[in-house]
């Protein structure tokens, strides 16, 4: 709740000031500033670099604050790390009362820390000393430190000043105090609103693993290795669906026997998700290579034949119909006019399934494989390797974001007239 809010505050403030900054600029003179009508026009709309910029910058500065990076320069409070102190009351067999002071050593985890010192009480109480790991909590034991305190009718009544029970909590000065069922007191110092390294580790600590990984390797091969094989089994099994959606796609399009025949088909299959396929496509290809292959292929054939179906639907009657009236034949409309046009939904559709392949290779990489960045964070997750696993996110984030871009500027670069008429 509180990253979002802060999330949230972070776009409205830099929306505000693009908003104020955009209007203190000159007039464009470019396409879209031609267009009468710009709302609702897909060709008008770009991605707006400041915001993207802004965004990333604002997604690894709260990744920083809520880890206690070093490279961030604000954080949020994290876990109380010192010494600190509670003081107890106890009540003895014979109904005598003493007050002791146990001392509290929180340390980083990680962390050999010697106890504190403990010396002094006040009657049958005795000091007592602890030390807790920073997000743990502990058991501290006055009974066993305490002259009487194993005898019957021995127990702790109160933290501070303040009485407590057995399943009451307490609050001292840095944490809170609960008293199990048997009167021991469970210590749990304050938290705050740090994420532990287990669960989310600082960026730094990710680049380290990194910079370690890509020197060292990882499981008896190289970064590359896992990177270059994850990406090969996903441009094959890509490339492989698209051959076969493609024409699937324009024969579904342009065909009343072939969309009847293969319609249900692609509608069945379409909302099954891939990994729902790993158990047949073990039955039937085993556990190698080629059962791999065959499930990204899966995993994009049904959409690129959809986005080719969609892409011939698409296009406007009109223009079949001037390419009629000027002598054109079935082939001729079909290479200068529903091809041109229904590219645009074709590269849409490709974006799709290459991302959906690459959500897919990690589950796929599930399978015996001896290498794939879907096996590193697969293998590292077993033994909660949270920066190794965030690392091979990250790795595949960039290389399909970048393969997303090659896919827009070959669109830009073969289909030009997209979103013109």
């Amino acid at each position: 709740m509180i990253v979002g809010l802060i999330y949230l505050t972070a776009f409205v403030a830099a929306f505000g000031a693009y908003i104020v900054w955009n209007r203190t600029r000159e007039a464009r003179h470019d396409f879209t500033s031609l267009k009468t009508v710009t709302f609702g026009d897909e060709s008008t709309v770009s991605a707006n670099r400041f915001a993207s910029i802004v965004s990333i910058v604002t997604l690894f500065a709260l990744w920083g604050a809520f880890t206690g990076s070093k490279i961030v320069p604000i954080h949020v409070p994290g876990p109380f790390i010192g010494d600190t102190s509670f003081e107890y009351t106890a009540t003895n067999a014979t109904g005598q009362t003493a007050n002791a002071t146990v001392y509290l050593r929180v340390h980083p985890i990680g962390e050999d820390v010697a106890l504190p010192e403990a010396t002094g009480g006040n009657g049958f109480a005795r000091d007592d000393a602890a030390k807790i790991g920073a997000w743990r909590s502990g058991l501290v034991k006055p009974e066993t430190n305490d002259e009487g305190g194993k005898e019957d009718g021995y127990r702790v009544t109160a933290i501070d000043g303040n009485s407590i029970a057995p399943e009451q909590t307490v609050r001292f000065a840095h944490g809170d105090i609960t008293m199990t069922s048997k009167g021991t007191l469970s210590v749990k110092p304050d938290r705050g609103l740090q994420m532990e390294p287990i669960w989310l580790p600082s960026p730094e600590a990710v680049v380290y693993r990194l910079i370690e990984i890509a020197r060292d390797g990882y499981k008896n091969f190289t970064l590359w290795d896992h990177l270059g094989s994850s990406l090969w089994r996903v441009v094959l099994g890509f490339f492989l669906g698209s051959i076969v959606g493609i024409p699937l796609g324009y024969a579904m399009g342009l065909s009343n026997w072939f969309r009847g025949w293969f319609d249900p088909i692609v509608e069945f299959m379409r909302p099954v998700p891939p990994l729902a396929l790993i158990p047949l496509v073990i039955i039937w290809f085993g556990i190698g290579e080629e059962g791999k292959i065959i499930l990204l292929f899966l995993a994009a054939l049904w959409i690129m034949t959809i986005a080719a179906r969609a892409g011939v639907s698409g296009v406007k009657i009109s223009k079949v119909h001037a390419a009629y009236s000027l002598g054109a034949s079935k082939w001729q409309v079909l290479k200068n006019v529903i091809v041109p046009n229904s590219l645009p939904e074709i590269f849409t559709g490709a974006r799709v399934a290459m991302g959906v392949c690459w959500g897919t290779v990690v589950a796929a990489e599930l399978v015996a494989a001896e290498k794939g960045a879907g096996m590193m964070i697969v293998n590292a997750s077993k033994f909660q390797l949270t920066d190794i696993v965030i690392m091979g996110i990250i790795l595949i984030g960039v290389i399909g974001y970048g393969i997303d871009i090659l896919m827009r500027i070959a669109e830009n670069w073969l289909v030009p007239w997209k979103g013109r008429g």
